[in-house]
């Protein structure tokens, strides 16, 4: 099976989380926490500094790993590594996904999120 390692930031402001909803794709409709591919010669935090300026063109500070996540989706393997992040600079635009949202700890379970997603948003509820 493929397995594909991703990044993913557990953006934190004013004691909300950010959530974002996929508009593209097999997965579309459901939330995540956004970030994307490291690619080649990346570390995690420099792909996710990418990825989040790429999809919501701002800047963020990677804080420290939450943890890592490994998913079996059907048709790949799944490693995220799950990092708790703020805005360093800009607002958060988005810009690849339909919608998103600030939720608070008491209503992450409210939330349709993404089967790997769900592991982290039980870490998330532990902060």
């Amino acid at each position: 099976m493929k397995t594909i390692h991703v990044a993913a930031a557990v953006i934190v402001e004013n004691h909300k989380i950010f959530a974002a909803r996929r508009g593209y794709g097999e997965f579309k409709g459901y939330w995540e926490f956004p970030g994307g591919k490291i690619e080649k010669d990346e570390t995690p935090e420099t792909a996710l500094r990418r990825e989040i300026k790429e999809e919501l063109a701002a800047d963020i500070k990677v804080d420290r790993l939450l943890g890592t996540v490994d998913y079996d989706y059907p048709q790949f393997h799944l490693t995220m590594e799950c990092y708790l992040c703020h805005v360093a600079r800009g607002t958060l635009t988005i810009l690849e996904h339909s919608a998103f949202r600030w939720v608070k700890k008491e209503e992450l379970e409210n939330v349709d999120w993404l089967g790997a997603d769900r592991i982290a948003v039980e870490w998330v509820k532990q902060l």
